[in-house]
């Protein structure tokens, strides 16, 4: 597919706003089409549908087999939906050679896809359709041009709100559809993913048996001062944003006879926050607005430690809600929305209890730290 477009991964990005990757829908959907006979002949019969997991969710629970919808929110990470228009693109699914006719009808985040067919909440109206890190993005409260949220997970996923603008990522970014209420305009964002970040604690785990329980993490780190000059880049599946080097590896480098486990599980908590300040910094750079503040969720959010290393490598303060469901809460926020129970334009009004770290280092400490990982990732990667 590259050769058609000289190579260039960022070929259709003024469409989609995304790189080419397996990661999204139209390369899988292009394997299966020419590698599965099955899926070939179903679309030669008009009885293949292909959907994102909320489409399958939706078939699921309607019931009704002519309810194959999606939101804007999903469609736009299949590298097939037009940024602008918010439809299927005919260039691109020409490009790809998918017919628009196994696709889902794209709807906005926020309307009535029908009702629950049976079971205990038969009748209820699904009246909210969100991806994941769109619906933490609401439920962050993150509704201002120029906020942002980062979900610490297996991996982090960090978006920017840019409001009704779309802006097309000169620095490894990709640009999505933050949300789109009903016949509202539609607000965008830029996203930055870490590949690795809570999955290179259960390395840690299972592989070293350095703790016996992720809850361990926080006290072990906390229990040395600083990583000894330990340096880890846990690139165990390449790095993703701003690099996207698939053939990257993880790395080590620093130990000593003095090293304890206690210095790499402290460097594997700063290496998680080395690689969200490269996002930011993109994103700086794109939006030309530096971000004030970052808010955090998710798993590894927990980490005390963590979110104070955040907060002095990005030298802003972050924010940790005391709602720990917030991809939850956002879709709930959006659905309450549709039905006319509440109107999202005061984040002030919603009663949750923020946890502030701020940074506590001074500019030479951080900019040495960040020294070293730039190096170490254009040193042996670049």
């Amino acid at each position: 597919m590259l050769a058609k477009c000289n190579n260039n991964p960022n070929y259709l990005k003024m469409e989609c706003g995304l790189p080419f990757s397996t990661y999204f829908s139209a390369l899988k959907i292009k394997w299966l089409m020419d590698n599965v006979p099955e899926v070939k002949e179903a679309i030669k019969e008009n009885r293949c549908a292909f959907g994102t997991v909320d489409s399958w969710i939706l078939w699921n629970l309607v019931g009704d087999k002519s309810v194959h919808l999606t939101d804007v929110t999903n469609a736009s990470r299949t590298m097939l939906m037009n940024l602008k228009t918010l439809d299927w693109d005919d260039y691109l699914c020409d490009f790809f050679a998918i017919p628009k006719s196994i696709l889902p009808q794209i709807k906005s985040s926020a309307e009535n896809y029908g009702s629950i067919n049976s079971g205990c909440l038969k009748g209820t109206n699904i009246t909210a359709v969100l991806g994941d890190q769109q619906a933490d993005l609401v439920g962050q409260l993150c509704w201002e041009k120029g906020s942002a949220k980062n979900t610490y997970g297996t991996g982090c996923f960090l978006l920017y709100n840019t409001g009704n603008d779309i802006v097309y990522s000169t620095h490894g970014l990709i640009t999505t559809v933050a949300y789109k209420f009903g016949n509202e305009k539609p607000v965008y964002a830029l996203e930055g993913s870490v590949a690795i970040a809570g999955a290179a604690i259960n390395w840690l785990i299972d592989n070293l048996q350095f703790m016996e329980d992720i809850k361990d993490c926080e006290e072990i780190a906390e229990s040395v001062k600083d990583t000894g000059d330990v340096y880890f880049v846990p690139a165990f599946s390449g790095l993703f944003a701003p690099h996207w080097n698939a053939t990257a590896r993880g790395l080590i480098i620093g130990i000593t006879q003095y090293t304890t486990k206690a210095h790499i599980i402290r460097a594997t908590l700063e290496a998680v926050a080395f690689q969200n300040l490269e996002i930011v910094e993109s994103m700086n750079k794109d939006s030309g607005i530096n971000l004030k503040m970052l808010q955090v969720s998710g798993g590894m959010s927990k980490n005390k430690c963590l979110l104070q290393m955040q907060a002095d490598l990005l030298g802003i303060p972050v924010i940790r809600p005391s709602m720990t469901e917030t991809t939850s809460f956002g879709a709930a926020l959006t659905a309450g929305k549709t039905i006319g129970l509440w109107d999202l334009k005061d984040q002030k009004k919603i009663p949750i209890y923020n946890e502030t770290f701020y940074c506590t280092i001074t500019e030479e400490s951080k900019f040495s730290i960040i020294r070293i990982f730039r190096f170490l990732i254009i040193f042996f990667f670049n």
